[in-house]
C-alpha cells in the first residue's frame, strides 16, 4: 500500500496545543497506534519541530498552524483537513491557559480581563473550534471528541474542606473547565445516537510548565485517559467526565 493510501485509510486526530506537554505526548501515544496525528500549534516552527520529532519516532505527524482562539485558524484547519483527509476522526480539545495560577489572583481581585481571556481559549474557543470541524466529525465511521478539563472543574470536588483540591482554588481556569463540562454533557446529549462520542477529561496533576515540577504524574500517564476516550470502541461511554478508569464527579 503506498504511502497515501495509507494516511488516507489510517484514522485522522487533531490535538490542539500539541507541540508540548500532554498535547505533544498525547500525539505521539494516538501516533504510535497508526493514527495520523495533526499537531495544532500556535506557532506554526514550533509545530513543525514537534511533528519532526515525531516522524523520526515513524509516526505520520504534520504540523498545523492553530491559534485556537483565531477564526481564520479554525477556518483553515478545517478547509485543510477536509481536502487532505475529507474526515476528523479524533479532535482533542487540549490547548489552554490559567492566568489566576501565573498572577497569584483572589477571587475578589481577578480582573475582568482575566476572566474573558482565560474563557476565550479554555471555553469558546473549544466551542467553536468544535462546532466548525463537527461536519468533518460526522463524517467519520466513530468520530471522538475528547474535552481536556481538569478536577478543577468539578465543583462537586471544590467545595468539601475536605477535598484534596479544596485549597488550590483558581477562579477563571476552574469556572472556565467547568463551563466546558457543560459543553461536553449538552454536546453529547445532542449527538446520543450517532456515532460520535464526546467526553471531558481530567489528566491528573502532571509535571507540564502549567503543572509545576513537584506534580506526581509525568507526561505519558497525563495523556493516557486522552488516549483512552479518544480511541473508545463502539460500546464506549459519551457524556461523561474521566481519570483513567475512573468516573469523576461534576
Amino acid at each position: 500500500m503506498s504511502e497515501m493510501a495509507a494516511t488516507k485509510t489510517a484514522k485522522v486526530a487533531l490535538i490542539t496545543g500539541a507541540n508540548k506537554g500532554i498535547g505533544l505526548e498525547t500525539a505521539r501515544q494516538l501516533g504510535a497506534l497508526g493514527i495520523t496525528v495533526l499537531v495544532g500549534a500556535r506557532d506554526l516552527k514550533k509545530g513543525e519541530t514537534a511533528a519532526a520529532e515525531l516522524k523520526r519516532e515513524g509516526i505520520d505527524a504534520r504540523a498545523i498552524k492553530l491559534d485556537v482562539v483565531d477564526d481564520g485558524d479554525r477556518k483553515a484547519a478545517a478547509s485543510m483537513i477536509e481536502k487532505e483527509f475529507g474526515r476528523l476522526d479524533i479532535l482533542v480539545n487540549n490547548a489552554a491557559i490559567n492566568l489566576d495560577k501565573k498572577a497569584s489572583l483572589e477571587t475578589s481581585t481577578t480582573p475582568s480581563q482575566t476572566l474573558r481571556d482565560t474563557f476565550d481559549t479554555n471555553f469558546f474557543a473549544v466551542v467553536e473550534l468544535t462546532q466548525t470541524l463537527l461536519p468533518l466529525i460526522r463524517k467519520s465511521k466513530a468520530g471522538r471528541i475528547v474535552n481536556v478539563s481538569s478536577a478543577q472543574g468539578s465543583l462537586t470536588l471544590l467545595a468539601p474542606k475536605d477535598s484534596r483540591i479544596y485549597a488550590t482554588k483558581t477562579f477563571s481556569y476552574d469556572a472556565s473547565k467547568s463551563a466546558l463540562n457543560s459543553f461536553t454533557l449538552h454536546l453529547a446529549h445532542e449527538l446520543q445516537g450517532t456515532p460520535i462520542k464526546v467526553n471531558s477529561i481530567h489528566p491528573g496533576w502532571v509535571r507540564t510548565v502549567m503543572g509545576g515540577q513537584q506534580a506526581p504524574l509525568g507526561l505519558v500517564e497525563g495523556a493516557k485517559t486522552s488516549v483512552r476516550l479518544a480511541t473508545l470502541p463502539d460500546d464506549g461511554p459519551t457524556g461523561g467526565y474521566f481519570h483513567l478508569n475512573e468516573s469523576l464527579p461534576w
